[in-house]
């Protein structure tokens, strides 16, 4: 199943939101460096979804498209 999330890098609070808009917020401490953040999502989304999740789309975008496995 494909979901698409907006990524908010470098928060104080790791935690994942629904929008507005139906799309899911995920909000990590990780900064933006190196794929710091990409690996926080896909942990962070994983255990919130309780499945594997790996980014398929957008991964220097704060808007990705993850894949759940």
């Amino acid at each position: 199943m494909k979901i698409q999330i907006k990524v908010s890098p470098g928060a104080k609070k790791e935690e994942v939101l629904a929008g507005e808009d139906g799309q899911l917020l995920v909000r990590v401490k990780a900064s933006a460096e190196k794929g710091k953040a990409n690996a926080a999502v896909e942990k962070l989304l994983g255990k919130y979804l309780g499945k594997g999740v790996r980014i398929t789309s957008g991964f220097s975008s704060r808007k990705k498209i993850v894949e759940t496995y």
